[in-house]
């Protein structure tokens, strides 16, 4: 069939039809009013010649006259991709003979450049994807726009959003003009444009029905013609939205914060992982004694803080927190919030007595802890790392695990040792010594000064796994031409099948092999499994030749400026204000003393995830045997109660990982991750006023002191990283798989993260500028544009092209660039690969 009326196209004709034709028949048929047309199948596209005749006749049918030529591609109008404006449309199109040319345009610009870049991006098989084309009589429009069924802007579900021009609407979908723009909230809509009151309450309710017949919020284009009468002639649907929370049945509204960027993860969870990352955050949050639901939305950790907000109690402490752990950008989100009527707090009747105890008992602990870690450093520092080296021997899965059924049960099996008291505390006491002396030193020290006495910070592991890696670098050589010619994947895959030398990688992998980015993920292979990152990561190294930028003498700078300014720092404060001064200076040397013990106790944890990871993929591979996975690495797509039935019942679970596996690698792709939402969907940051920013430049948040300018270098994924010295590190975020690119790097720039979060602590420790919480950086900035990172005015000056000569930073080296540069999105491999 290649040529079909309009009128008797079904849904269930994807293939046959494309996505447009389908879903306009979809409308057509449950009574919309939708132009009459017909479509040239995919069937006429395979033969590659436009059928002229069955085309004439059906075109005569029409009536002839203008009509609207548009492609509708096998792969277009998709659940996660639109192809909006991907492939070609040609309006008022007169005559057969310019029909004709219409409809091979479309079929050309299946294979255009921006629509094959487009099918990249979003991993669609360029060999699948076929296109018909949708020929429809031309409506005469008086006005005409576009209806968002959700609010494109904000996500929230509970609006919808009309645009509107005069005329054909081309300026709504292309830009060129201003457009009338129209909020539905729920409330009778009042219109007083091109849009009165009666045409705005229509088109809510076509956009309705639609989002009910599609299953989805709707991208709909619309026209009103010159009688008055609506037409749809679109309906895709919106594929940028973030995913909804999942219902509770609990009252609305609820706020969720985003608990990924804590640990330096943007990218979304794998099922299996998104188990272990609850209890982690969960066993964070008791820390400080606070209870919160974690919950899983698009494969991203995020908590329920509702009944924290609403508490007379609690809410007090969230902002603080919020600044502490969570960063600038969660504590605006906060602050917003619990001024937000709909979260006032709720007096309970009576207390929560079954909680009083435990409460109680950890803030005795705590207050013990902390209080003997500041009093005594050396020993808490002892008494930690010998808990570290218990539990990495401890990790170590015992002997006589043969069955599949044998190493789920221990992988379920609670880590009895997790969480001890000797590790906490002192982390808890070093976090306290390093943030309170801002607040004390007001007036007396600005943040950059703090900041400068945070570099060069001693006993935080992940610091030393950077050295070591230097100092690897240091000792390849004659094979650093190799190190530097060979693509990382081929340098692993040679290393795994014992054909490169050993020039003291095994024993690096050995000590820090349980290590990767994104890393607190079961479903992310360690370094010990795939090397290629630290193979990357080598000939990065490999490239700094001037002596002066060797990252052992950069951390023995910043070790060397800390303590000057904390000296300088004291006896300034203990002159103004004596008893604060004071108090302030006992804080910093013990911060100096215990706050690069931050990173220890995630790396104790990091070897049991490993441990279990290797017993989930043998269990994977047992299932895989049964014909009850695709392969090993499927299991990092189930979640322990799935693996239990497989390896008990017999469970076929290999069409649920397919889904997942898409699901997965549509939200690796994604650019925005909200920090906060709200139950229906709204990114509470895209209400906030944004801050303003000097001269247009990028506002952020200083974290690590100091300035430099040098060639940007936008980084998406570190396991590629390709470094040039003097450029400028421009991340999503970071986490300690990231921090050898830190090694060489003139500053760092970040959308995320708090001051003491993984990234400004480690560019504290070599003392390079870092601004974080820069809203999309990563898109804003592009690679090679000369940028200028002022940690203390909290900015990121991206200087006019042409991009002047490489500047060297101030007293730093270089920087790191990475596999996946530039502005745009992302093309993201799988993360769960066996």
């Amino acid at each position: 069939m290649r040529v079909i009326a309009l009128s008797e196209v079904t849904g269930d004709m994807v293939d046959l039809v494309g996505g447009k034709a389908a879903r306009l028949g979809e409308m057509a048929r449950s009574g919309e009013r939708v132009p009459d047309g017909f479509c040239v199948t995919t069937a006429a596209h395979e033969l590659g010649v436009v059928p002229a005749a069955e085309v004439a006749q059906a075109y005569e049918r029409l009536g002839g006259g203008p009509v609207a030529v548009r492609s509708s591609a096998t792969a277009e109008d998709l659940p996660d991709a639109s192809f909006a404006g991907q492939q070609d449309t040609f309006l008022d199109v007169t005559g057969i003979a310019d029909l004709l040319g219409a409809i091979e345009g479309c079929w050309r610009s299946l294979h255009d450049a921006r629509a094959v870049a487009y099918r990249d991006a979003h991993g669609i098989d360029h060999t699948s994807a076929r296109m018909a084309v949708v020929v429809q009589r031309m409506v005469d429009p008086a006005a005409a726009g576009v209806l968002f069924t959700a609010n494109p802007l904000t996500g929230c579900r509970t609006e919808m959003m009309v645009e509107a021009a005069a005329g054909s609407g081309a300026a709504v979908v292309d830009g060129s003009a201003a457009v009338e723009r129209y909020v539905l909230d729920g409330s009778p809509p009042a219109g007083d444009g091109l849009l009165d009151s009666a045409r705005l309450a229509e088109l809510r309710d076509a956009g309705r029905r639609l989002q009910d017949r599609f299953g989805g919020p709707q991208d709909v284009e619309w026209a009103y013609d010159r009688q008055g009468v609506l037409w749809l002639l679109q309906s895709r649907p919106v594929t940028t939205l973030f995913p909804l929370p999942p219902e509770t049945g609990r009252p609305t509204p609820r706020i969720y914060l985003e608990f990924g960027h804590v640990q330096g993860m943007r990218q979304p969870a794998t099922p299996m992982g998104m188990s272990s990352l609850k209890s982690l955050v969960a066993a964070m949050l008791a820390s400080f004694g606070l209870t919160v639901e974690i919950t899983d939305i698009g494969g991203r950790l995020y908590g329920d803080l509702t009944d924290l907000a609403r508490n007379p109690s609690t809410r007090k402490r969230l902002v603080k927190l919020m600044a502490v752990d969570f960063g600038p950008r969660a504590q605006a989100v906060m602050e917003h919030v619990l001024a937000d009527p709909r979260f006032a707090p709720v007096p309970h009747a009576r207390p929560d007595r079954t909680a009083t105890g435990p409460a109680l008992r950890t803030a005795v602990r705590a207050a013990t802890g902390v209080v003997r870690a500041l009093a005594r450093p050396e020993a808490a520092r002892a008494r930690l790392f010998r808990e570290v080296e218990r539990l990495r021997a401890g990790s170590v899965a015992p002997a006589g695990l043969a069955t599949a059924a044998d190493r789920l049960r221990y992988v379920r099996d609670e880590d009895p040792s997790a969480g001890p008291d000797d590790i906490v505390w002192p982390i808890v006491a070093g976090m306290l010594a390093a943030t309170l002396p801002a607040s004390l030193l007001r007036g007396v020290a600005d943040p950059d000064e703090i900041n400068t006495v945070l570099g060069g910070m001693p006993h935080n592991v992940t610091i030393e796994m950077d050295l070591a890696l230097w100092r690897l670098s240091r000792q390849v050589g004659e094979h650093r031409h190799l190190l530097l010619s060979t693509a990382p994947q081929d340098l692993a895959a040679a290393y795994a099948r014992g054909a490169l030398p050993d020039f003291g990688l095994a024993a690096f992998l050995d000590r820090y092999g349980h290590r990767a980015a994104a890393e607190v993920d079961l479903g992310v292979p360690r370094w010990d499994e795939d090397p290629a990152p630290v193979f990357a990561m080598l000939a990065n190294y490999l490239r700094v030749t001037d002596p002066e930028q060797a990252p052992d003498r950069r951390f023995a700078r910043a070790a060397a400026t800390a303590e000057a300014t904390c000296a300088d720092l004291v006896v300034r404060a203990r002159r103004r204000r004596p008893v604060r001064g004071r108090i302030a200076g006992f804080l910093l040397r013990r911060a100096r003393m215990l706050a690069g013990l931050r990173e220890a106790g995630k790396f104790a944890g990091l070897y049991r995830l490993r441990a279990m990871r290797r017993q989930l993929l043998l269990v994977g591979a047992e299932l895989a045997e049964r014909g009850l996975l695709g392969q090993p690495g499927d299991i990092m797509f189930l979640t322990l109660d799935e693996a239990h039935a497989a390896v008990h019942h017999g469970a076929d679970h290999r069409s649920a990982v397919a889904a997942r596996r898409t699901t997965h690698r549509r939200e690796l792709r994604r650019t925005v991750v909200p920090v906060a939402l709200l139950s229906d969907g709204t990114d509470v940051e895209a209400v906030l006023a944004p801050a303003p920013a000097p001269d247009g430049a990028l506002r952020g948040v200083g974290a690590a002191a100091g300035r430099a300018t040098g060639p940007a270098r936008v980084v998406l994924d570190p396991a590629t990283a390709h470094i040039e010295p003097g450029d400028v590190l421009v991340a999503p975020t970071t986490d300690p798989g990231w921090t050898p690119l830190f090694l060489t790097a003139a500053a760092l720039v970040t959308e995320t993260g708090a001051v003491m979060a993984h990234g400004p602590t480690v560019a504290r420790e070599y003392g390079i500028p870092a601004v974080i919480c820069v809203p999309d950086a990563t898109r804003r900035i592009r690679t090679g544009q000369l940028v200028t990172v002022d940690a203390v005015a909290g900015t990121v000056t991206v200087h006019p092209a042409p991009v002047p000569e490489r500047a060297p930073a101030r007293g730093r080296g270089a920087v790191v660039a990475a596999g996946g540069e530039g502005g745009g999105p992302p093309v993201a491999g799988d993360a769960a690969r066996p």
